[in-house]
């Protein structure tokens, strides 16, 4: 774990955290997208917390270093409600998701976990604050896949997984077995070329998948 934020009461409370839990380690910190950006290319991390917003260039400044240069270190992004207007940029640079910095321990651990683990993390709050940003600006030119390549149930499956539905919720929502979803997925992220559900569903909401009917 490596945890970037110039709020020195933040650090300390997120290493306490994870010091405190079994399988994490803070390989580092700092209080500065410089430093940050120095101590992650050095240690390479697992997982890095990084906050938007920071001295010597924020959050997104030192993601697009790191994730070009660091291949086996996954973002994580830091965030309040009035800085979602970087969520897409974050995600297209390579993030792995976005952490609300008002987030429980437990919603803590479960993101760093899921982000370890080689999935996606959207804190669902962030979902709707994304959503509600890229509906008003459809984009004029809509992916090709948007009317030709994905069925309608497929649709489906995406705009569940934009809301941050689990594989189970979704099966629970279509009817469908756990399997099933499983597949539509995997089928899907080959299809589109993407490499987890946090950027399917950013390419949904460009494409307009989630205000429009088919």
């Amino acid at each position: 774990m490596f945890l970037a934020d110039d709020d020195s009461r933040f650090r300390a409370v997120y290493r306490k955290l994870f010091e405190r839990t079994e399988g994490f380690r803070v390989a580092g910190e700092a209080a500065d997208g410089v430093e940050a950006s120095r101590l992650i290319l050095a240690l390479e991390p697992d997982v890095a917390l990084l906050d938007v917003q920071m001295p010597g260039g924020g959050g997104l400044d030192v993601a697009r270093r790191v994730l070009a240069k660091a291949e086996g270190t996954r973002v994580i992004m830091l965030t309040t409600f009035d800085l979602d207007e970087y969520v897409h940029e974050a995600l297209t640079l390579g993030a792995s998701g976005f952490l609300l910095k008002n987030a429980s321990p437990p919603e803590v651990l479960h993101a760093v976990r899921t982000v370890h683990a080689g999935h996606a993390m959207l804190a669902p709050e962030v979902t709707a604050r994304l959503m509600r940003q890229f509906t008003p600006r459809r984009s004029k030119h809509r992916h090709a896949f948007a009317d030709e390549l994905l069925s309608a149930r497929e649709v489906q499956v995406i705009r569940l997984v934009a809301r941050g539905c689990s594989n189970q919720e979704i099966a629970d929502e279509l009817f469908l077995s756990l399997e099933t979803v499983r597949t539509y997925l995997k089928r899907m992220f080959a299809k589109l070329d993407v490499n987890d559900r946090t950027h399917l569903a950013v390419l949904a909401y460009e494409a307009g998948l989630l205000h429009e009917s088919r």
